[in-house]
C-alpha cells in the first residue's frame, strides 16, 4: 500500500466515525491526526489536551496555535496523575496510570456529550516499543487510527510536511516524567525543575535535548554534533551556574549523546 493509499484509508476511516474526541498533545502524531480529521469531512472533531506538571508550557502554547489554525474545537482539562501514588512512585508502567487518568476523563466527556469515538495518536512504530499506556487505551475503548492505517512515524512526518504542518520536523517531546529513573519519585517541584533546566539549555541552540534528573545530578543528553554548543566556556559556565541554582549538585554531559528512552536501558526495556 502506498503512502497516499494509507492516507486515503485513514481519512475514510475517520469520516465513517462522524463524531470524535482526539487526545491531543500538539506533538507530531496527534497534530497530524487532527489535520487528517479536519480534512476527512467528519461531523464533529473535539481536540482535548490534558494539562499537568508533566506538560511543558511551550507545548501547550503550540498545541493551541495549531488547533486554532485548523479551526478545530479545542478544550483543555486538568489531569491529576501526580495525585495517584502508583504514578508518583514512578514504576516501569508509570505511563499506564497517566493514560488511565487522561482517557478516563475523555471517556466521561464522550459519554456526557454522546460522542462515540475517542482517538489517540499511536502510530505503527509505537506498537513495537514499550508502551504501557496502550493497556489503558484498550480499557477505555480508545481507537488508534494511525496505527490501524499502518502509518509509521516517518510516514506521518512526510505527510505532515506535504500538508504544511509546522510539526513535520518537530523533535519528539515525551512528557517530562520520562526524565526520571524508574523508582525515583516524581513531584510537581521536580517536574518544574527539569522543565526550567531544559528551557534554559534550549536557548543555546540545541535541537534534541533531554535533562535526565538523577536527584542531585543532571545528565544532559544532546546530539553528539551539538556537544560543542554546550562545551564552549561561555555556555558551559552559564549552564552549570543555572542548573546548580535549581538545586543540582552535579551537571554532566552524556558522551553517548541523545537517545530516546535512555532510562529504559538500565531496566532492559524495549
Amino acid at each position: 500500500m502506498t503512502l497516499n493509499d494509507k492516507f486515503t484509508t485513514l481519512k475514510e476511516t475517520l469520516k465513517a466515525m462522524d463524531r470524535v474526541i482526539i487526545a491531543y498533545s500538539g506533538g507530531v502524531d496527534s497534530a497530524f491526526l487532527l489535520k487528517a480529521a479536519s480534512l476527512s469531512g467528519l461531523g464533529e472533531v473535539l481536540a482535548v489536551t490534558g494539562i499537568s506538571g508533566s506538560l511543558p508550557q511551550e507545548e501547550l502554547s503550540s498545541a493551541k496555535d495549531i488547533a486554532l489554525s485548523l479551526d478545530v474545537k479545542h478544550r483543555t482539562i486538568i489531569t491529576e496523575e501526580l495525585a495517584d501514588e502508583n504514578y508518583a512512585n514512578n514504576p516501569p508502567d508509570r505511563c499506564y496510570f497517566c493514560k488511565k487518568d487522561l482517557f478516563g476523563r475523555l471517556r466521561k466527556i464522550a459519554d456526557a456529550e454522546k460522542i462515540p469515538f475517542i482517538l489517540d495518536g499511536t502510530n505503527a512504530d509505537d506498537a513495537k516499543e514499550w508502551r504501557p499506556g496502550r493497556r489503558a487505551a484498550a480499557e477505555e475503548g480508545v481507537h488508534s487510527p494511525l496505527l490501524d492505517a499502518g502509518l509509521s512515524k516517518n510516514e506521518i512526518r512526510e505527510l505532515s510536511r506535504t500538508l504544511g504542518l509546522p510539526t513535520w520536523d518537530k523533535p519528539a517531546t515525551p512528557c517530562l516524567s520520562s526524565r526520571f529513573p524508574y523508582g525515583q519519585r516524581i513531584t510537581a517541584e521536580a517536574l518544574a525543575r527539569v522543565s526550567r533546566a531544559e528551557s534554559f539549555i534550549k536557548k543555546f541552540g540545541t535541537r534534541e535535548l533531554r535533562v535526565r534528573d538523577h536527584a542531585e545530578m543532571a545528565r544532559i543528553e544532546v546530539r553528539p554534533e551539538d556537544f560543542s554548543i554546550l562545551t564552549n566556556d561561555d555556555a558551559r559556565n552559564k549552564i552549570v551556574e543555572f542548573l546548580k541554582s535549581l538545586g543540582y549538585k552535579y551537571v554532566t554531559l552524556d558522551l553517548q549523546g541523545f537517545r530516546s528512552g535512555s532510562l529504559n536501558e538500565r531496566n532492559h526495556i524495549s
